[in-house]
């Protein structure tokens, strides 16, 4: 097993750091400290809490360059998204700030009792379990609003991002939270059981693939822990004949190959009505063959590597496969490493890998449907459920399809993305529960009735 943890560049090959996995009287120790800085941390005035949310933001604006070169030569992110996700990290605190003393307040219900309402109590500490493709996104994400509920958080982050992983946690604690409320685990799978185990952690949030969400659930339901899972995803981009392809064709593309197409959320296949299908595929190559490949630290650089080799392994095969089963190469599929070229297929089934499996990379699946009802029958042949986005001019027509989409999200003429402002999560195989928004701050908390005769 091993003891170390080695993070490398992406695109260099070079080596970073090396960092030594901690010891279980280590992991023991952080996770007493937690449990005793949350008995006081829970007590905390909201107004204290919001405060040091203020003084994160600033931690954040004014090292942002710092923090986005770090997550840059760590996992491969261009350097223009490595910065838009520090400013996004920047907003989500400043969401909560303003807005937590509302989401977290009392619900006064009217019943018998002279005064009955509901209390929404912190749970204790909570630990998250966190992936490379947005290091820093997805761990402020879970824990800005778990921290402001009042717990405390441990954080176990993808290995390939251990500096980001550290970062974080030093954001935390220089813009003055106590010691023990954010805590990052160096740690591999197996022990991070055991963690689950221990009567300290008290739930747990996981962002990551869908085979880890059916492995932490397992451990996490032994246990009877409440469990947030946002798993993969396999989003479907719907263009109806009606669509206005000038004003939304560069929203496509981003929806495809932001940060070199590996999200969760990004448009994966796509379904096109046949009669817009020439004018579209035309437009969106020559988009695409436009793209942008180079050091992921020049600002005019669009595609990056991907974040590691094995995973441009697993892309390749799917997309073999697709080939194999008639598959159409229309542009791209060129491979160099961590390199993977943007790249288009047509011809694509329902059968193939790369309509049936999530796709992390920046490989197109094109489907052309021959009218509208296809194009939605076709959006729910797939077993996860993030999200859907249509574009089409007939607003109307398609927000009466809401109730048709069993996804998490439905994005009429936009990308899907995830809003502080509004829940995120999925259905299906995409997991269950629901972040950001006052469903996120209110995901680990006791939701206790309090009546008063």
């Amino acid at each position: 097993m091993k003891k170390q943890i080695t993070t490398t560049n992406p695109y260099t090959n070079k080596t970073l750091e090396t960092y030594g996995y901690f010891t279980d009287k280590a992991i023991s120790k952080i996770l007493t400290v937690a449990d005793k800085t949350f008995q006081s941390w829970k007590t905390e005035s909201l107004s204290k809490r919001t405060a040091l949310l203020k003084n994160v933001a600033e931690n954040l604006s004014s090292n942002k360059e710092e923090y986005s070169k770090l997550m840059t030569i760590e996992m491969g992110k261009p350097i223009i998204e490595s910065i838009a996700e520090i400013e996004k990290c920047i907003y989500l605190c400043d969401f909560y700030a303003e807005n937590a003393s509302l989401l977290l307040s009392d619900e006064i219900i009217e019943t018998d009792a002279r005064e009955s309402f509901i209390s929404y109590d912190p749970l204790g500490c909570i630990l998250g379990i966190m992936p490379w493709n947005f290091p820093f996104w997805q761990a402020f994400r879970f824990a800005i609003p778990t921290l402001t509920a009042g717990n405390t958080v441990v954080l176990k982050h993808a290995s390939n991002v251990t500096g980001c992983a550290l970062a974080i946690q030093d954001i935390f604690e220089n813009s003055g939270y106590p010691k023990g409320c954010f805590t990052t685990l160096l740690t591999n799978h197996n022990t991070i059981e055991n963690v689950i185990k221990n009567d300290i952690i008290k739930a747990v949030s996981l962002t990551g693939s869908e085979k880890a969400g059916r492995k932490i659930a397992e451990v996490a339901g032994s246990q009877l822990k409440k469990l947030v899972l946002e798993l993969g995803g396999n989003n479907a981009c719907v263009v109806l004949n009606d669509a206005d392809l000038d004003k939304h064709l560069n929203t496509m593309v981003k929806a495809r190959m932001q940060n070199t197409g590996q999200s969760c959320i990004a448009a994966k296949r796509f379904i096109i009505e046949d009669g817009i299908y020439d004018a579209f595929l035309e437009k969106f190559t020559k988009k695409i063959e436009a793209l942008t490949f180079g050091d992921p630290l020049l600002e005019d650089t669009e595609i990056g590597t991907l974040a590691r080799e094995d995973l441009a392994d697993i892309l390749e095969d799917q997309v073999n496969r697709s080939i194999e089963k008639g598959a159409l190469v229309h542009y791209g599929n060129q491979r160099d490493k961590t390199y993977y070229q943007p790249t288009i297929l047509t011809e694509v089934t329902k059968d193939m890998p790369v309509f049936t499996e999530e796709t992390f990379g920046p490989v197109v699946a094109i489907v052309k449907v021959s009218n509208k009802e296809d194009a939605y029958k076709m959006i729910s042949d797939t077993k996860f459920g993030l999200g859907t986005m249509i574009f089409s001019k007939d607003i109307k027509g398609a927000k009466q399809r809401i109730i048709d989409i069993e996804d998490g999200a439905f994005f009429i003429n936009e990308m899907v993305k995830s809003d502080p402002r509004l829940p995120f999560g999925g259905t299906k195989k995409s997991g269950y529960g629901r972040e950001l928004s006052r469903e996120g701050i209110l995901a680990f908390t006791n939701k206790k009735t309090v009546y008063i005769k």
